[in-house]
């Protein structure tokens, strides 16, 4: 198989995962970040990756946005959004980060492929992406050729994306207006 059929088979793979994605549930999930007084975001591994890209972005729409376990993380208080992407859902120190919102009274966001999972049964927002992983013992919704979690992480990132265009239209921001926060320390 030559590069172009594999990015095929990656394409259609996404396709067959973002299109099932809720969307009253990402409305719901936009006029939480919205309405948070500050969001934070967690993840681990390549997930991880992908929550801190949409840290960036959050950022670059003006809202107050941490990433969990920064150095410059400060504290979560009442009246704050933890937004964690966890494939499985039961990432023991994004549960505990979960945990720990919940006692404090903070509102609980996942994106994952399991919504029943430890996460899913304390999160106030769950956007389900169908992905496989080997992490979960299921039959997945949707088969991919690729490694692990890769099609989870990929539909991750584009549903993030898609998410900030559906923030950047409800709070008027552009792309001009968002490169004003840009870093110029480069």
């Amino acid at each position: 198989m030559n590069l172009h059929a594999h990015m095929t088979a990656i394409l259609d793979e996404l396709r067959q995962a973002l299109i099932q994605a809720d969307n009253e549930r990402a409305a719901r999930l936009v006029e939480s970040i919205t309405r948070a007084r500050r969001i934070f975001v967690a993840g681990a591994g390549r997930s991880g990756l992908m929550m801190k890209g949409f840290a960036m972005r959050l950022m670059h729409l003006g809202l107050n946005v941490s990433v969990v376990g920064e150095t410059v993380t400060p504290g979560m208080t009442d009246g704050d959004l933890l937004l964690i992407g966890s494939g499985s859902g039961a990432t023991a120190s994004l549960v505990n980060y979960a945990a720990t919102a919940r006692t404090i009274g903070a509102t609980i966001a996942l994106l994952t492929i399991q919504a029943d999972s430890p996460i899913g049964r304390m999160a106030d927002i769950i956007l389900t992406i169908p992905a496989p992983t080997p992490k979960i013992d299921q039959a997945p919704v949707v088969r991919s050729v690729q490694p692990m979690g890769s099609l989870f992480e990929q539909a991750l990132m584009v549903t993030l994306d898609a998410l900030v265009l559906m923030l950047m239209a409800e709070t008027g921001r552009d792309a001009k207006t968002m490169f004003a926060y840009h870093a110029n320390l480069e």
